[in-house]
């Protein structure tokens, strides 16, 4: 089998450093074992996606020397479309696939409704209490549409621990019916929610391993999951530390989180950027080959980045230190 990563941007804002970073260990490992580099654009939030990022991302990508061999704006395109806002069908026909499997079930709560109901506390997302798993669906229906809204449909999570053998960050387990519940697959707005398109996306693209983010490792366990299924192997993963600002705080494209366009227009030089990057992910000119290493699981500081060669006086102005 042809080893396949992907780099699956969401175009929200400018590429920033940590994103560039990320771009460039997917791609090492991809290249590492003799295999092909894809591009897909998760712009499945249309209230995210800023128009005019998708061209000015990529052009971002090429600058620090970020390639492709198929995907979005490339000449190969064996499993258009990279847009997951044009991919809306294959999401469809998976959720009917585990509908037809009794794998998922309409929910009529709203946001409001699942907070009110939790019974642990919450973070960013409120634990699912289960409220319309056990009711018949037409009545699921039929409060949905007193509400004025549609459902959304929740995977039936089983009970027990999901584990993952990350190839960074390590042994990684999470009871996700206890800490997640069952969680949201197509959201009442009928667009699929990430969970279930990344899944679908990764399948059918035949993608064989994920370099991501550190944020992303908790949201794994969901989709290993939905791997189990819809019938089908899950990549290997591969979560890195993300770049952090002088607070140790991660970097945000809502703030001047060191974009790559500002690099540039303050007169970096592509090759030191690039040069510093891959230094910091052990692939400098006499680290020889390329490997993910457990090390890689660490934040790593702009002053890091720094002391393996960006630009001192340009970060340091455009950090506001």
């Amino acid at each position: 089998m042809i080893e396949r990563g992907r780099f699956a941007p969401t175009p929200s804002g400018r590429l920033h450093i940590g994103s560039a970073r990320t771009a460039l260990a997917s791609q090492l490992a991809a290249r590492a074992r003799g295999g092909r580099h894809v591009l897909r654009v998760e712009d499945l939030d249309s209230a995210r996606t800023k128009a005019g990022m998708i061209d000015a991302m990529i052009e971002d990508l090429a600058w620090v020397g970020v390639e492709f061999d198929e995907g979005f704006r490339c000449q190969e395109r064996p499993h258009s479309p990279y847009l997951q806002s044009e991919r809306s069908a294959l999401y469809r026909a998976a959720l009917d696939g585990l509908r037809e499997r009794g794998m998922v079930f309409p929910c009529a709560c709203s946001r409001a409704d699942v907070e009110q109901a939790a019974t642990a506390p919450h973070g960013a997302e409120p634990i699912y209490s289960g409220r319309c798993r056990a009711r018949a669906e037409g009545a699921v229906f039929d409060e949905a549409r007193m509400k004025g809204r549609t459902v959304a449909w929740r995977f039936c999570v089983r009970p027990g621990t999901v584990s993952l053998d990350d190839e960074v960050a390590g042994r990684f387990e999470q009871d996700v019916q206890r800490d997640v519940g069952d969680f949201v697959v197509f959201r009442a707005d009928s667009v699929a929610a990430y969970q279930l398109a990344v899944v679908v996306d990764d399948i059918t693209m035949e993608i064989t391993q994920v370099v991501r983010g550190a944020d992303l490792l908790a949201s794994t366990p969901r989709q290993l999951l939905l791997y189990e299924a819809l019938l089908a192997p899950a990549p290997r993963f591969a979560h890195i530390g993300l770049v952090v600002d002088h607070r140790g705080e991660r970097l945000a494209k809502r703030a001047r989180g060191l974009a790559i366009a500002e690099l540039r227009e303050a007169g970096a030089d592509p090759k030191a950027v690039r040069d510093a990057l891959l230094r910091s992910l052990g692939a400098g000119d006499d680290a020889g080959p390329f490997r993910l290493d457990p090390s890689m699981a660490a934040a790593i500081s702009l002053e890091e980045l720094r002391g393996n060669g960006l630009p001192m006086d340009i970060t340091a102005k455009l950090e506001g230190v």
